[in-house]
């Protein structure tokens, strides 16, 4: 079985995605759909056909995170520590060519969230981040040309 590194943080945000799913979600998704039942015929019933896919989504959902809340491998980036970006490693970033800063931690895939500054260990930066310490150069192919980060500083937290 293929195991999917995770921070705890993120395996806990997924635990309480899967816990509201099956608690809140389900229910409510089915009193939708006894409720559309009761509207008597099915096959016009858009609330119904709603309800069913809803239903379908929050189903799909729950088997995907059971999957992966079971095959997680969980790794404390504090216990890492050393000079190179590695898995859970906090990164300092200034963008080259704007002069912008950026922070970001390397994460598991399915933890990753860029709204909240969680890069995905698979994505195009972070692959180009591994294995590189502060003052490094990184190139990373962009849709306007590749662009060019220094590494100003990692820790591990």
């Amino acid at each position: 079985m293929q195991k999917f590194p995770m921070t705890a943080p993120g395996l806990l945000r997924l635990e309480e995605e899967l816990r509201n799913l099956r608690s809140q979600e389900r229910p409510a998704v089915i009193r939708a759909i006894a409720e559309a039942r009761a509207h008597g015929d099915l096959s016009e019933n858009a609330e119904y056909h709603a309800a069913r896919e809803r239903q379908s989504f929050i189903e799909g959902r729950i088997d995907e995170l059971e999957l992966i809340v079971s095959a997680a491998e969980v790794i404390d980036p504090s216990s890492l520590g050393g000079e190179h970006v590695k898995f859970g490693a906090h990164v300092w970033l200034i963008d080259e060519e704007t002069e912008k800063e950026a922070t970001y931690q390397i994460v598991g895939v399915h933890e990753a969230d860029i709204k909240h500054a969680r890069l995905s260990l698979s994505s195009p930066l972070a692959k180009a981040l591994i294995g590189k310490k502060v003052g490094d150069t990184v190139s990373v192919p962009a849709p306007g040309g590749d662009r060019s980060y220094e590494i100003l500083g990692i820790k591990f937290i």
